[in-house]
């Protein structure tokens, strides 16, 4: 039976629910009068008389009903249908600090956003701003509550974790010296998501338990699992240690390295437990017949069948972007103006930069009318003239409306160098209903760039379904760029569909996806995605040369 505490949060969260939902105000209050009322009662309401409840002051006929039921079923009717027509993540909001139900319902309202990872998103990219009652410090506020949220849930993007997986490993090379250590598992594959830090370290395990007993920090675990030993790091994330021999070192390091789908087809070329002692990793390959694979391609057969014919890429590196493509100013939802961006991007070595502000059914992000459009060209033209031989080139990310088509007229659309079609609204598509509309962006002749295929952020929302291959055939037809969206958490298209998109001869494009300068370093862990697909500079838009890219739109506007 529920205690006075549990009833007050029934009645404090439906309170709450109703607020965020729009509905009855006057009901809302009466609720959340009720949770006042029944938390600070001096005895159980399940040991009161069911017609002295009614009776207490601050609770009528209606709240004493809503009592009753709670008290015999366990349940509340009223607040379940509240529940159920409520997102997850919107309960999810409310748990975070700084955020009421009025702040959470505009939220929701005019960016639809529907957890807390869209709304740290939207955060990065400075939408919180632009709300009525939301300020810079309401959103910074917000952000660190947030990320404060997600430190605690124990998966991670490698973003989030490679300053902690970077300092642990000088640490312990410093600690073990001149015991080899190198991290290992999914942060050397460079995988979008980390569920734990792994190192090898060339020391029996209680020499490694003595030592980092010393690392302040550090929780020893009790588990042990396939001979490694496992801390909990205060960053609520877990830390794994395999012991090795100092002659086997390379050996474990191999073998941690690579996923279990790798070592299985490895093994049909050379037998793991068959490598002698002291080989190198290089030593390894070369005993198998095959070429030098890199870590971040080890997770499957495919790398493998390249390796023994010698045709492994040469993979792209974050020094081949020579541009930022897909960049957004104060003209729409940026933290810094255009000039601001293309100052930066030229002091950074960079050729050029495609500025892309949010289109104008954006309107929770500031987007470009008609006539601002006509006023932010003027600008770019002005800075051309000032910051040559480096460019400045006219873009627009143009939202994919419901029925497929683009959010201007084709007049205004020829008017840019390049356009990004992207969806942001109406994310909730059955497969049929994302497939249609997306097939249709990529069949408008002005359509160069398909923006973050999938609209997925990582640990926070899945993208709506999508047939990945018959996406990947339609710009190939129809000559799209495919987006490698570079902020670590998008990372789309998956790099899993990369090599299928090469076999199809489409061109990809590593986009740091910037609402600010410090955004152009996001390039890098796009490239970091990119390099497990197998991707090359060759056949990756944003490492063509200025004048490379001129000439590519030059071919696609005819």
């Amino acid at each position: 039976m529920l205690d006075n505490y549990a009833i007050a949060d029934n009645f404090s969260l439906i309170s709450k629910l109703m607020d965020i939902q729009g509905d009855n105000s006057f009901k809302a209050k009466s609720f959340a009068s009720a949770a006042f009322t029944v938390e600070k009662l001096p005895i159980q309401l399940q040991v009161t008389p069911p017609e002295e409840i009614a009776k207490i002051k601050g609770i009528g006929d209606s709240i004493s009903k809503a009592i009753q039921e709670m008290l015999q079923t366990g349940k509340f009717a009223a607040l379940e249908a509240y529940l159920l027509k409520t997102p997850p993540g919107i309960l999810e909001m409310m748990k975070i600090k700084g955020l009421g139900p009025k702040k959470i319902a505009t939220i929701w309202k005019e960016l639809e956003v529907e957890s807390l990872g869209e709304l740290l998103y939207a955060c990065n990219e400075n939408r919180l701003t632009l709300l009525k009652g939301f300020g810079q410090k309401t959103q910074d506020a917000v952000k660190q509550s947030i990320e404060f949220y997600f430190s605690n849930q124990g998966r991670y993007l490698y973003a989030q974790v490679e300053s902690l997986a970077l300092s642990l490993e000088k640490q312990l090379t410093q600690m073990l010296a001149p015991a080899a250590v190198s991290l290992t598992g999914q942060f050397r594959r460079n995988e979008n998501i980390i569920d734990e830090i792994t190192f090898v370290a060339a020391l029996p395990a209680p020499a490694l338990l003595e030592k980092l007993a010393q690392l302040p920090g550090l929780t020893p675990a009790v588990a042990t699992t396939e001979g490694a030993l496992i801390w909990q790091h205060e960053q609520n994330i877990i830390i794994k240690i395999y012991p090795a021999e100092a002659d086997s070192f390379d050996k474990t390091l191999f073998t941690t390295t690579a996923t279990a789908s790798f070592l299985e087809h490895f093994n049909a070329a050379l037998d793991v437990n068959s490598i002698p002692a002291n080989s190198t990793e290089a030593a390894i390959f070369t005993l198998a017949g095959m070429d030098y694979i890199e870590p971040c391609l080890r997770n499957g057969g495919r790398a493998i069948d390249l390796a023994k014919k010698q045709q492994l890429p040469v993979l792209i590196t974050h020094k081949d972007i020579k541009g930022i493509i897909h960049s957004h100013s104060t003209w729409s939802d940026g933290e810094h103006t255009l000039q601001q961006m293309a100052i930066t991007a030229k002091e950074q070595g960079f050729e050029y930069l495609v500025i892309s502000d949010h289109s104008r059914s954006a309107f929770y992000a500031n987007g470009l009318s008609i006539e601002r459009i006509q006023a932010q060209h003027a600008e770019i033209d002005e800075l051309n003239k000032q910051l040559a031989p480096f460019r400045i080139f006219k873009s627009v990310e143009a939202d994919i409306l419901n029925d497929g088509s683009l959010d201007y007229p084709d007049e205004i659309l020829a008017s840019f160098d390049l356009v990004i079609a992207s969806v942001h609204s109406n994310l909730k598509m059955s497969e049929e209903k994302a497939m249609a509309r997306l097939l249709k962006a990529i069949e408008n002749p002005y359509t160069t760039i398909l923006g973050h295929m999938t609209g997925r952020l990582l640990l926070s929302r899945n993208g709506y379904p999508v047939n990945h291959q018959q996406i990947i055939d339609a710009c190939a037809t129809h000559n799209v760029v495919i987006e490698i969206n570079a902020h670590p958490r998008r990372l789309d298209i998956d790099w899993e569909w990369i090599p299928y998109a090469l076999e199809k001869n489409v061109l990809l494009s590593i986009d740091p996806d910037a609402h600010s300068t410090d955004g152009f370093h996001d390039i890098y862990y796009g490239t970091l995605a990119a390099r497990k697909g197998g991707l090359t500079a060759a056949h990756n838009l944003s490492s063509f040369s200025a004048a490379e890219l001129e000439a590519f739109i030059s071919k696609k506007k005819k």
